[in-house]
């Protein structure tokens, strides 16, 4: 049994100024076909846009208010909302509010950094 605790979990810090945990990814187990983290967008930020060649993704928000852009769609998102973001579809989240937006990423398979292709001459 893996279990991991957000609290115990190491801190990435984006480009984009947010946090993201990796609870269970290929980095603290031996998953490969799903994965999943915590970020946590600050107020003012937005997650680079970007598109995944392999990777199929859910956002889940769990708290704040955002503006969620798939495609060419786009939409206010806020707690219970569940977005799903097909393979290839660049995608981005801005916070729109005034409070941190705390999400939970789902990815299958489990995330990698090389399948994540940034867009719009945004910089690694």
């Amino acid at each position: 049994m893996k279990i991991m605790n957000r609290d115990n979990s190491r801190v990435l810090d984006t480009r984009h100024g947010s946090q993201i945990r990796p609870l269970i990814d290929r980095t603290t187990s031996d998953i490969t076909q799903c994965s999943l983290a915590e970020e946590v967008l600050p107020p003012g930020c937005s997650v680079t846009p970007h598109h995944h060649e392999r990777l199929e993704e859910v956002y889940y928000i769990v708290s704040g208010n955002g503006v969620m852009s798939v495609g060419d769609e786009q939409s206010e998102v806020g707690p219970g909302d569940a977005i799903y973001i097909p393979r290839g579809t660049r995608h981005t989240l801005a916070n729109a509010g005034p409070e941190p937006v705390k999400l939970l990423l789902v990815c299958g398979p489990a995330f990698y950094f090389e399948d994540e292709i940034l867009e719009d001459g945004a910089k690694g």
